[in-house]
């Protein structure tokens, strides 16, 4: 019994490196096809894990003992999923479960995702099951400024792999804002109203950074994170999808000298020189919203019209007004596929380009030997509609085996 008690010690020991987290168990996934997204696809590839991370990526490389082996057709880096409300919006779609768009104020920048993200929110569990493992998620689009996003992994362990607290701040331009406020009900009444509000946080900026603490305002979160998005501390989305308003989102970045990444983009494809001379990255709608409203005059083409203008482009899931409120992101690029975008162009959209659009390319969207060890195992060709997700990997840990 003595000595039962001391292994369970051990074991309970062990258990407590890395910081309080379990030791990753060490895994080899071999594939057919291996796309690392940072070279060539490789032919029998091998990808060793050991304690959450890459430890090595190659073909027929030779798999250490006590190495738990993995295999596929297809393997690919886990999805990144740039713009989302998972966690904010329900996979039920009720008011109970609904928290991306506070509406009594059309500027509220100061909303923070981690306050109203819920990890347990059953459509986190079915956005990983399609091979997303990391989310950009916050606030939707809807307000002249809805408020943070925030970015994280999809595993089941929450908040303990958060990335980022404040990826980006999301704005909205265009006359739908005046669906959800009583002002502004034109687009060029919300220009005016969001140039305001950036005016006054210049000013509060410039009055913060006295040195007399005495002549300090009192602190006021809306304009400290204005602020914040103007000192290119915090990156601003701007979802914009009428050419008039991506025009605006445009020459308000230009104003502002903001770092901006363009969101949503229905008619994005009527400006591509404009887009490609600001050198603004695009995060396109999906490629089968549904084409009504600001997106009536939007193109199934348009992610590979902006790829190959060399315009990096990323794909999101959406915001579905009914259930499961998120679509399949792999099945959008897929789509994409089928309307002129190249296949390792669709893949970059939904892992190296998303994962640089929201500066976490050093640890995720690729890989490359020190990276996270985010993975997705296919039993055949990733855009093929008859094709699964049959393994997928966060941090190294398992955390789907079933195929979708």
């Amino acid at each position: 019994m003595k000595k039962h008690i001391q292994l369970r010690a051990v074991i309970l020991a062990g258990m407590a490196l890395l910081g309080g987290q379990q030791v990753m168990a060490q895994i080899a996934v071999k594939g057919e096809t291996v796309y690392t997204m940072a070279g060539s696809p490789i032919k029998n590839g091998v990808v060793l894990i050991k304690d959450g991370r890459i430890e090595a990526v190659g073909a027929n490389l030779q798999v250490p003992q006590n190495y738990k082996t993995y295999t596929a057709k297809v393997v690919t880096p886990g999805f990144v999923d740039a713009h989302t409300s998972v966690g904010l919006a329900g996979i039920y779609n009720v008011p109970a479960d609904q928290q991306q768009l506070e509406k009594t104020a059309p500027i509220q920048p100061e909303l923070r995702a981690i306050d109203a993200y819920n990890p347990n929110e059953e459509l986190i569990s079915w956005v990983r099951s399609h091979g997303v493992t990391t989310i950009n998620t916050g606030h939707a689009p809807g307000a002249l400024a809805s408020g943070q996003l925030m970015a994280l992994k999809t595993s089941k362990d929450g908040f303990d792999h958060l990335l980022d607290t404040t990826s980006m701040v999301a704005f909205t331009l265009g006359a739908s804002v005046g669906e959800n406020y009583n002002s502004p009900k034109t687009s060029a009444k919300g220009m005016a109203m969001l140039r305001s509000e950036l005016q006054a946080a210049q000013a509060y900026a410039k009055k913060m950074a006295n040195t007399d603490a005495a002549k300090r305002p009192d602190r006021n979160l809306k304009l400290e994170t204005l602020a914040g998005v103007l000192s290119g501390k915090y990156k601003a989305l701007v979802t914009a999808n009428k050419a008039q308003d991506i025009m605006a989102a445009l020459r308000l970045a230009k104003e502002f000298n903001l770092n901006m990444v363009l969101d949503g983009a229905a008619e994005a494809y009527l400006l591509v020189n404009e887009i490609k001379t600001a050198a603004v990255p695009v995060i396109v709608h999906p490629t089968m919203a549904r084409a009504y409203g600001e997106n009536k005059n939007m193109s199934f083409e348009t992610a590979a019209i902006l790829a190959k203008a060399g315009i990096p482009v990323a794909i999101q899931s959406g915001f579905e007004a009914y259930v499961p409120r998120a679509r399949v992101l792999l099945f959008e690029a897929s789509v994409a596929v089928a309307n002129g975008m190249q296949p390792e162009q669709a893949l970059a959209a939904i892992t190296t380009a998303p994962s640089k659009m929201i500066g976490q390319d050093k640890r995720i969207g690729s890989l490359e030997k020190g990276k996270d060890a985010d993975i997705v195992l296919f039993d055949g060709d990733p855009f093929e509609y008859t094709s699964h997700v049959c393994t997928v990997i966060v941090n190294g840990k398992v955390v789907n085996e079933k195929c979708m």
